[in-house]
């Protein structure tokens, strides 16, 4: 069995991993009694399991002749292909929905935006929340994956910044070269799913049965453990507002974020880093950072404020504004997108809200490597603060000599030096899309946060960073496909698409 699964193109696993995965929401709608949702779901997966089985047999033993191109493309087809596929029993269970609205929703599951176009949540049936969080939660799943088995031997993803090779011309292609002559890479690809997908569904386990106790629905408490472990935000009633599991089920969630901080969390000895623990971790140390100091910020400008209106001293709504500030900051880094149902204390206590930019700045930063977060990734923006500390050391010292060892070195130069271009690169992404935005109709002001949102892959910051909620189902037809696509570029990150352009790789 194992050797006819490696035989398999990835994108056709992936087609019969999504196809069974259908089974869930419909034995889910047959024990709620919704013999409507059942039916099309359990149909849907009889359709694709029998499409799925037809590719297999045509594709079966196919060798390509790129193995660096293949998989590229397999997940780049993934990402934008089988959504197509999801979206076929929810457009046909929603029933009052255009099919666009369908493919956008499956697009910003499987990319773990997290977007959606239905702001009304108690317009789904159960089922097909819970559809929607099985999409988010698996896609997930294929970047946890995808990250340990595809990008980090092919120095992508964040990898290509503590990377022992150059980033000019041909690194990638050779890289990838050495590693496809010692492991097949389908092989590779297995063994990493193996190791790593007991882990995910056991992270989700825990937090699903730490929900449970806290006093949350089974049934909601699921889709959120789903949610936070796949950084998509997908929620059935609203947001945490809402949620009965109350502090103590924030505080559990909050445990988790760590999984979208640092990768040393959950797969410490995969990539060779057997000898470096969690608090050594840069990714880490910088998220702590980060996150401190823009709460302490946020408690200062409300403390400030609240003083000088002469607010009588209230310790209860002040410890709710720096829990609410905290949970939120960390969602919002790990590009969760979770708001704290506390997150406006700090309001009610000072009596000036929060500026939406302080999470906008976040979900631009993400969470680490080869973890579910989107967004340029602190291993970059610490490559970037490393360059610039020894850039002012030399303004003080020009004949000083930069120290940490051989691997700080390389991170304060290579490493920076990809890091900005990654940089770079992102923020003309954003600028292109606020254009394409524009031209759809769509306000000038509104196109940056929906920019930001779809690229950073944090689809609730359009509700929460703007002055007023933004709802994604108001905006054009050709911005919602713009939109899509600009999920899939802050998915897949735009050095993997030019990647796909590079000679070195499409050569045999």
């Amino acid at each position: 069995m194992r050797d006819w699964v490696k035989k398999l193109p990835l994108f056709v696993i992936l087609m019969g991993i999504g196809s069974f995965a259908m089974l869930l929401p419909a034995a889910h709608a047959l024990a709620l009694g919704d013999h409507t949702d059942s039916r099309i779901f359990f149909y849907g997966f009889i359709l694709f399991s029998a499409l799925t089985f037809v590719i297999g047999l045509a594709t079966a033993g196919y060798q390509p002749a790129s193995v660096a191109r293949s998989q590229l493309v397999a997940l780049l087809a993934a990402f934008t292909c089988l959504p197509l596929m999801f979206a076929v029993p929810f457009y046909e269970a929603v029933g009052n929905t255009s099919y666009l609205n369908a493919w956008f929703e499956m697009v910003s599951c499987l990319t773990t935006t997290g977007a959606t176009v239905y702001d009304n949540a108690g317009r789904l049936t159960p089922s097909l929340h819970l559809w929607r969080g099985t999409v988010g939660w698996l896609g997930g799943l294929l970047v946890w994956i995808t990250a340990v088995s595809i990008f980090a031997p092919m120095n992508l993803g964040g990898f290509e910044v503590r990377s022992t090779g150059s980033a000019g011309k041909g690194a990638i292609a050779s890289a990838f070269t050495q590693i496809s002559q010692v492991s097949d890479p389908s092989e590779r690809l297995l063994r990493y799913a193996i190791r790593l997908t007991p882990l995910y569904a056991g992270f989700t386990f825990i937090l699903w049965i730490g929900l449970v106790i806290a006093g949350e629905q089974p049934y909601v408490a699921l889709i959120h453990a789903m949610s936070v472990l796949s950084t998509s935000g997908i929620t059935p009633i609203g947001g945490l507002y809402y949620a009965a599991s109350g502090f103590w089920g924030e505080l559990i969630i909050f445990a988790f974020f760590i999984l979208a901080i640092s990768r040393l969390s959950f797969s410490q000895g995969l990539l060779g880093e057997k000898d470096k623990g969690l608090l050594s971790d840069p990714e880490f140390r910088m998220g702590v950072i980060l996150i401190v100091s823009v709460t302490g910020l946020l408690f200062l400008r409300h403390f400030a404020n609240a003083i000088d209106g002469q607010v009588p001293t209230n310790l209860t709504l002040m410890a709710r504004a720096i829990w609410g500030s905290l949970f939120t900051v960390t969602s919002f880094l790990t590009t969760t997108g979770f708001e704290s149902q506390y997150w406006m204390s700090a309001g009610d206590w000072s009596g000036i809200h929060t500026p939406g930019l302080f999470l906008v700045g976040l979900a631009l930063i993400g969470g680490g490597v080869a973890t579910t977060a989107g967004g340029v990734k602190l291993l970059r923006i610490y490559a970037l603060f490393r360059h610039s500390e020894r850039e002012l050391e030399r303004l003080v010292h020009p004949s000083s000599i930069g120290g940490g060892g051989r691997e700080a070195r390389r991170i304060r130069k290579q490493g920076a030096y990809i890091s900005w271009i990654f940089f770079m690169l992102f923020a003309m992404s954003i600028a292109l899309v606020m254009l394409a935005l524009s031209l759809t109709g769509v306000q000038f002001e509104t196109t940056l946060i929906l920019a930001i949102s779809a690229l950073s892959t944090t689809g609730p910051l359009a509700e929460v960073a703007a002055e007023s909620p933004i709802a994604f189902s108001g905006i054009p037809d050709g911005a919602k496909i713009i939109l899509a696509a600009a999920m899939v570029l802050g998915r897949l990150e735009t050095l993997a698409i030019v990647a796909l352009f590079n000679p070195e790789i499409w050569r045999n």
